[in-house]
C-alpha cells in the first residue's frame, strides 16, 4: 500500500509543479483536468504525512516515556490516531469510480399497481428533489408525463451540483445507489376499504455525459415531432412542440414533450440520450471486468428490488446492505444520507476486500 502513496505522491509533485506554470492554464481544458487530478491525490498525500508524522510522534513518546509517565501515556492516543489514519489511507486508496464527480439525469417510472403507482413514483421524485435542495444541489426537470391523479408514470430529471466538492462526492457518487426497483406497502388513495397494497417504481440513474464522451453520428438519429398530449398548458397540445429521437444504432428511444419549444425538446430528448448511451457504454466495460467488480454492491441492475418503503411501520429498507430505520417519513422529506452512506461504506468495504484478495 505505502509504495503505491509514494508514487502518487511523486505525481502530486509533478503536478503542483505543472499548475505553477501560467502557459499549462492557456489550455483551459487541460488545466482543469490537472487541478482535478491534483484535488483527488491531496487528501491522500496529506493523510500518509499525518501518518508518517505520527509514527515519529509514537517514536518519540515512547523515548521520553522511559523518565516520564505522561508521555508513556501519551502513546496510547498516538496508536489509536495511527490505526485512525492507516484506515482513512487505505479508504482513500480504493480505486475510484470514475463517473463519480459528475452529474446525473433520474428517471422515476411508474411500475405495476397502476394509478397508486404513478403517485408513489411522485413520492420518489419529491424525495429526491428535497435531497438535492438539502444538499445544495440544482434540479431541472427535462420531461415528465403526470397522470390523472396528479402522480407520474415517468419523470426525467437533470441534477447538478451547484459548485466545487471533495472528490468523490459528486452528484453521480451519492445517487448511483438508486437505480432500482422500489417497492412501496401503504393503503392507497384509491383503496375504500383501508387494505395495504404494494406497488413498486422503478429509478434509474445514468452520470450525465458531455459531447466529446459519446459520439453521435449525423446519420444514427431517426428524429420524429409530434403533437404533445397530456396537461401541459394552452398551446403544448396545439403544436407539433414533441420530439422522439430513435438511435439506430442502438435502437434507444427518448421521447420529450415538457417544454412548449421544439428545439427545448430535442436539447433535452439529446441529453437523456447521450445519458443512456454512457451508462450503457460503461456497463458493457462493466460487464467485461466483472471477475474484478463481482464483489461490489450492485447499483445499476434495473431488476432488481432495492427498497422497501412501509408506510404502516414507518419503516425503510435497503435489501442490499440490510439498512433498516424507522424514519420514513423523514427519508420522504429528503433525510437519505444515512441510507446511501450505508452502501457507499459497503461498497467500499467490498472494494477493500477485493483489493486484499487480490493481494
Amino acid at each position: 500500500m505505502f509504495e503505491a502513496v509514494e508514487e502518487l505522491i511523486g505525481e502530486h509533485a509533478d503536478l503542483e509543479k505543472q499548475l505553477a506554470d501560467p502557459a499549462v492554464h492557456a489550455d483551459q481544458a487541460n488545466a482543469r483536468r490537472l487541478n482535478k487530478r491534483y484535488a483527488e491525490l491531496t487528501p491522500i498525500v496529506s493523510t500518509y504525512r499525518a501518518w508518517r508524522q505520527t509514527g515519529d510522534d509514537i517514536e518519540t513518546a515512547r523515548e521520553l516515556g522511559a523518565d516520564d509517565p505522561e508521555f508513556a501515556a501519551e502513546v496510547k492516543e498516538l496508536d489509536k490516531e495511527r490505526g485512525d489514519l492507516t484506515e482513512r489511507l487505505r479508504l482513500l486508496l480504493v480505486p475510484r469510480d470514475p463517473s463519480d464527480d459528475k452529474d446525473v439525469i433520474l428517471e422515476v417510472k411508474a411500475g405495476e399497481g397502476g394509478e397508486e403507482s404513478a403517485l408513489f413514483a411522485g413520492d420518489l421524485l419529491r424525495m429526491y428533489l428535497r435531497y438535492a435542495e438539502r444538499v445544495g444541489w440544482k434540479t431541472e426537470i427535462l420531461d415528465a408525463n403526470e397522470s390523472d391523479l396528479g402522480g407520474y408514470k415517468d419523470v426525467q430529471v437533470a441534477v447538478k451540483a451547484k459548485a466545487s466538492h471533495e472528490p468523490g462526492n459528486g452528484v453521480w457518487a451519492r445517487l448511483k445507489y438508486e437505480g432500482g426497483v422500489h417497492r412501496v406497502q401503504r393503503v392507497p388513495a384509491t383503496e375504500s376499504q383501508g387494505r395495504i397494497h404494494t406497488s413498486a417504481a422503478g429509478v434509474l440513474v445514468t452520470p450525465e455525459a458531455e459531447d466529446v464522451e459519446v459520439e453521435i453520428g449525423p446519420n444514427d438519429l431517426r428524429i420524429d415531432v409530434y403533437r404533445s398530449s397530456g396537461p401541459g398548458g394552452q398551446s403544448v397540445n396545439t403544436t407539433d412542440s414533441a420530439v422522439r429521437i430513435t438511435h439506430l444504432p442502438s435502437g434507444l428511444v427518448v421521447s420529450c414533450q415538457n417544454e412548449k419549444s421544439q428545439l427545448q425538446n430535442k436539447e433535452s430528448a439529446m441529453r437523456i440520450l447521450r445519458s443512456r448511451l454512457l451508462a450503457a457504454a460503461q456497463e458493457e466495460a462493466e460487464r467485461e471486468a466483472s471477475d474484478a467488480r463481482r464483489s461490489q454492491v450492485r447499483t445499476v441492475d434495473r431488476s432488481e428490488r432495492i427498497r422497501t418503503y412501509n408506510y404502516p411501520e414507518n419503516r425503510i429498507s435497503d435489501h442490499r446492505v440490510g439498512f433498516k430505520a424507522y424514519n420514513l417519513d423523514q427519508v420522504l422529506d429528503g433525510d437519505l444520507d444515512a441510507m446511501i452512506q450505508a452502501c457507499v461504506d459497503a461498497d467500499s468495504a467490498a472494494k477493500l476486500a477485493a483489493a486484499g484478495d487480490a493481494g
